[in-house]
């Protein structure tokens, strides 16, 4: 639609270039056909051409056109017919404020007498009767040419919201396109800290766990019931490993609820590391949302791994709290302790689970005064 309107423009804007012209062609034409002097309508058409040619778009140039005007009427009525119109337009279109209307007026005065067959007698009747008419041309002149100003105003307006908006649209494109790189980034950055956080919470505790039970192996006569305890994590760890890449939750989550997979996790932990363990159950169980219940139970891992490892407890209790508004599990040791503001891993990991559901992740623990682990997530039941 714009494109047909810009057209359309383009083709009025060629005419209206070309209006004089053909408009001094036909009057000069009907008047030579009609009886006037040749020599001098020719002359005077041509200078006229020249005139609309040449001269600069001036006060002058109008002054001029409407001498030339009336020098063209004085051979011929059809030179205000129709060359005369020139006047109008060009009057309204190159002088500003009141010398607008003192064209127009010069030019309607033309016309008047030309068609009234010469000056008004002098009597009150005629002298107003020539003053009406040259005031209603003025009148209509101005209003036509006014209307016409308001609608080449709306035009230059539209052109100018249309270039704002072809610009807001390349902008747009181009924040289109710059969104979708930083998309992607997030994307692909985001998938590596998740990667990244399943390796850790799956193949990295399993591959711990294996190799403190075969050491265990090596040191003790019971050396079956750690080589079987290494095989089973072994294949454990496989499982959560396949079941990581492909974004799978939790195998425990599937086979058991919540309670009875942590349960189960404290039963293999003991039983791994000969620590005395257990786990406390608190409140109205109900199943909760598989993100909140899978990120309860990889805290809970990463908990107990970090007990195995570096805590060197006596012993280990884990309870999980069903409240009106939150779940929440708390995991306490009676280890060496450690510092609370230690930036490592899994503690980066386990906080980023956590805050990614607008949980809360609280950390108490002093020298020698074990721990406490306490996650904090929304109720939000499943379905």
């Amino acid at each position: 639609m714009t494109g047909r309107l810009d057209r359309w423009e383009r083709l009025l804007e060629r005419q209206l270039a070309a209006a004089p012209y053909v408009l001094l062609v036909i009057s000069t034409v009907l008047v030579l056909l009609t009886g006037g002097n040749p020599w001098i309508t020719l002359s005077l058409a041509a200078v006229a051409a020249g005139w609309l040619t040449w001269m600069p778009r001036r006060a002058g140039y109008v002054t001029g056109l409407v001498v030339l005007i009336g020098a063209l009427a004085a051979q011929g009525m059809w030179f205000v017919s129709f060359f005369g119109f020139v006047g109008y337009l060009h009057s309204w279109q190159y002088l500003k404020g009141p010398w607008r209307f003192a064209g127009v007026t010069a030019t309607a005065a033309i016309s008047v007498t030309v068609y009234s067959g010469g000056l008004p007698e002098p009597t009150p009747s005629a002298i107003l009767t020539h003053l009406f008419f040259t005031g209603a041309i003025v009148a209509a002149v101005g209003l036509f040419s006014f209307l016409g100003e308001v609608t080449t105003e709306r035009s230059a307006e539209r052109k100018r919201m249309v270039a704002q908006l072809e610009e807001t649209m390349r902008e747009n494109a181009g924040l289109h396109a710059q969104l979708l790189v930083q998309a992607r980034e997030a994307g692909v950055l985001d998938e590596r800290q998740r990667m990244a956080a399943e390796i850790h919470d799956t193949l990295a505790q399993g591959l711990t766990g294996i190799i403190t039970q075969l050491q265990a192996a090596r040191q003790g006569d019971d050396w079956r019931r750690h080589v079987d305890l290494a095989v089973r994590l072994a294949r454990e760890s496989l499982a959560e490993a396949r079941r990581s890449v492909h974004a799978v939750g939790p195998g425990q989550l599937e086979a058991a609820p919540l309670p009875e997979a942590l349960q189960d996790l404290v039963d293999r932990w003991r039983e791994l590391n000969e620590v005395r363990a257990e786990f406390t159950v608190t409140g109205t169980v109900r199943p909760m949302h598989p993100e909140v219940e899978e990120t309860l139970l990889r805290t809970a891992q990463e908990a107990l791994a970090n007990a195995a490892k570096h805590a060197h407890a006596s012993r280990v209790g884990l309870t999980l709290s069903y409240m009106e508004d939150t779940v929440t599990l708390d995991v306490r040791d009676d280890g060496i302790g450690f510092d609370p503001k230690l930036t490592a891993f899994g503690l980066t990991a386990m906080r980023k689970r956590v805050s990614r559901l607008a949980g809360t992740l609280e950390i108490e623990s002093e020298t020698g005064a074990g721990t406490a682990i306490s996650a904090s997530l929304p109720a939000v039941a499943r379905g």
